[in-house]
């Protein structure tokens, strides 16, 4: 099997999350956005990343990338069957990450492009996103459960793009559980095996 990735893209990198939690052996290969093989345009005319090619099906979006490997192999039940209502929470996270944050992210990293406001207006329109997950945070390590689940996953990559703006804000914002959470994340050996160069 075969992904193409790029190190640093949020979207490729929780699809190299779930691949490496599931157990999936993938060969890697790093695009140059910049010049695409003809191989990835060939699968996908769109040209972004993630993209992996099972043999079997070529899948182009990060977050049925995701639900393919857990499908193979979720060993920490990532997927929460053991309990379906969060299962919904989960995907509901999910989709707010991935379309009202994912906006606000850019916003807030790219101030200088949208003059209209300060960094710090995007800043605290992102604020609530992050108010909620302290909520979810509170008594247990992870959002939805005392594991890890999809959810951590797919907004872990984000949420990191967030803090790396203005890294002393988020040091001491009042998110301490986000903060801790975010951390956590990032030592861990999961992660970091899927950020190696």
């Amino acid at each position: 099997m075969i992904l193409y990735s790029f190190r640093r893209c949020p979207w490729a990198m929780r699809a190299r999350l779930a691949l490496r939690y599931a157990g999936c052996e993938v060969e890697i290969r790093e695009v140059a956005m910049k010049n695409k093989p003809a191989e990835l345009l060939a699968l996908s005319p769109k040209g972004t990343v993630p993209v992996l090619d099972t043999g079997d099906q070529v899948l182009e979006e990060s977050l049925h990338i995701m639900h393919w490997a857990l499908a193979q192999h979720d060993p920490q039940d990532w997927r929460l069957q053991a309990d379906p209502a969060a299962a919904q929470h989960a995907e509901a996270l999910i989709a707010r990450n991935d379309s009202t944050f994912k906006a606000q992210v850019n916003l807030y990293k790219y101030a200088e492009r949208y003059p209209q406001h300060p960094r710090a207006h995007y800043r605290q329109q992102a604020e609530r996103w992050l108010a909620e997950l302290e909520g979810l945070l509170a008594g247990r390590p992870y959002l939805l459960a005392a594991h890890p689940s999809l959810a951590d996953a797919a907004l872990l990559p984000l949420m990191r793009q967030f803090a790396g703006v203005e890294p002393q804000w988020f040091a001491e914002a009042a998110y301490p559980r986000v903060r801790s959470w975010l951390e956590g994340w990032l030592a861990s050996e999961l992660f970091r095996s899927v950020m190696a160069k």
